[in-house]
């Protein structure tokens, strides 16, 4: 049998398994999905599991079932492109005929000293959970730190708030503001909720170092206590990736050509976070590559040529705590319940397997 592995069952890697298996498969392909875990995390959720405001049941979405797909769990821990196997820690390899690397992403520490070993992490559902352990034990009245004021930074905040109204929480950013990628309205909106439910927001703030209970800015030298820092200040792709001695962009994510393969292995896609996309990363960027990616194997597996459109995202949406929230629809900034409804019901369907 020849084997289609799709490395990561996050967004994209479950958007190709389950539009590839709901159309006739050749006979001889047999669909290989490999995750570290039996079931996807639901990512954009995580920050509501560091809060404590859901239970990481909630937010699983089980794998899609069918007798065309086998499912292998393990830690991917390296890829032979020249003899087409991948490693799985203390299992025996898998050979492919075709591959999908879709492992995500992991925290970018800028080279900070210490913000690897003195942060908490929520780029995986196992560090989300130690993170709300670590902040369910902040004592009344403690501090938390949230480095990064992007999307990740500002839910963790408002989230937190929700839960812990005792806690002092406080967004540090390098940038001028909260949400600096985005609009200015938005931004002011966000920075107006933030004043309102007392989270503190330190901008302009470069770090130098990071140790236990503190925090160095090498702007002006000061020293920021802290009980708890959650580190949200950038991603890179996985270290495999980072291996990976291929063409890369300036966010070290692979280049790949208008099928989403790597131009020198036309056998092997690269899928979300890992791939060198005209958007920043998200789920639905790797969902919707996904799909056009399932669309490209089969057109392989038909003996055609792939006609794929060009990639469109619907645009972002983002919560603050349970009845507030933020968006683009385009370029038309959103503010208030609307966007924390729409999100909500985006949610609904991903448990559902409806997109």
């Amino acid at each position: 049998m020849r084997k289609f592995v799709i490395l990561g069952g996050g967004y994209g890697g479950q958007a190709i398994a389950a539009d590839v298996i709901e159309k006739q498969l050749p006979i001889d392909v047999e669909v290989v999905l490999v995750d570290r875990m039996p079931y996807q995390g639901l990512k954009t959720e995580y920050y509501a599991l560091a809060a404590g405001t859901v239970s990481d049941l909630e937010i699983r979405v089980k794998f899609p079932q069918d007798p065309r797909l086998t499912n292998r769990y393990g830690e991917v821990v390296d890829i032979d492109l020249d003899k087409k196997l991948v490693y799985l820690e203390g299992q025996d390899p898998i050979d492919y005929e075709w591959l999908v690397v879709g492992l995500g992403c992991t925290d970018n520490y800028h080279g900070i000293e210490g913000a690897e070993e003195f942060s908490t992490s929520i780029q995986t559902l196992s560090n989300a959970r130690k993170t709300y352990q670590l902040l369910n034990d902040v004592k009344p009245y403690g501090q938390v730190s949230i480095i990064g004021g992007g999307l990740s930074g500002v839910e963790v905040a408002a989230e937190l708030r929700e839960a812990r109204s005792d806690l002092n929480i406080r967004i540090i950013d390098r940038g001028p503001s909260v949400m600096s990628a985005f609009p200015g309205s938005l931004q002011k909106f966000v920075a107006s909720w933030f004043r309102e439910h007392n989270v503190e927001m330190l901008s302009h703030i470069s770090l130098c170092r990071l140790e236990q209970g503190a925090l160095h800015d090498s702007n002006t030298n000061q020293t920021i206590l802290t009980d708890v820092t959650v580190w949200t200040a950038g991603i890179q792709p996985v270290e495999i990736v980072q291996r990976m001695n291929l063409p890369k962009d300036k966010q070290g994510r692979l280049i790949v050509n208008e099928y989403h393969q790597l131009p020198d292995y036309n056998d092997v896609f690269i899928c979300g976070d890992c791939a060198s996309l005209p958007f920043s990363p998200s789920g639905q960027a790797a969902g919707a590559q996904g799909k056009q990616i399932a669309e490209v194997i089969h057109a392989i597996w038909n003996n055609k040529t792939p006609k794929l459109g060009k990639l469109k995202l619907k645009g972002v949406m983002g919560s603050l705590g349970k009845k507030s929230g933020f968006g683009l629809m385009g370029s038309t900034p959103m503010m208030g319940k609307i966007p924390r409804l729409i999100k909500s019901g985006i949610l609904w369907k991903s448990k559902r397997h409806f997109g």
